[in-house]
């Protein structure tokens, strides 16, 4: 292979891994929205058929526990109460066809004083492509209220954390 031909086939991995990390930053980014609209259908395909999301109080196994989740009476009212479910910048690693991301997120809800942060959680994002594109396999939430556990699920981000 000539100088050339590897210097195109190094941009073209670079650029192939720059659209992985946009793919996935969109899709992380696009949780807010879909889950704010009560869109239960369009928040579950986010994950693979048998994914899991693991909030604190909730372990959600199954696009169909991830949209029931979305369409209950208590995300409903979350809802029409008015709130907004804020996902910070992901900061992306890609390995092959996996990857892991790490951010912050925030819910914001309306309430009689105006708006109230009602938590604020680490978030770290496993996931996988599939023919279908990048979906999510694991997310695990963990609320930042000074339990050791949360700063952890940020830094394994970075390959520090357990």
């Amino acid at each position: 292979m000539d100088d050339t031909a590897r210097r195109i086939a190094a941009l073209e991995a670079r650029l192939a891994l720059l659209e992985d990390e946009r793919e996935i930053a969109r899709l992380i980014a696009s949780y807010g929205p879909l889950v704010d609209s009560a869109d239960a259908e369009a928040v579950a395909a986010l994950w693979e058929p048998d994914g899991v999301y693991d909030v604190d109080e909730l372990l959600m196994t199954g696009r169909a526990e991830i949209a029931a989740m979305v369409g209950s009476d208590r995300h409903g009212q979350w809802v029409s109460g008015g709130c907004a479910h804020v996902v910070g910048p992901p900061r992306v690693t890609v390995t092959g066809d996996e990857a892991v991301a790490v951010c912050h997120s925030l819910m914001v809800v309306h309430d009689a004083s105006g708006f109230t942060v009602r938590r604020a959680t680490a978030n770290h994002w496993r996931l996988r492509r599939s023919q279908d594109g990048w979906q999510v396999t694991y997310r695990t939430n963990r609320v930042l209220d000074g339990r050791p556990e949360s700063p952890r699920l940020l830094a394994s981000g970075f390959g520090s954390g357990t």
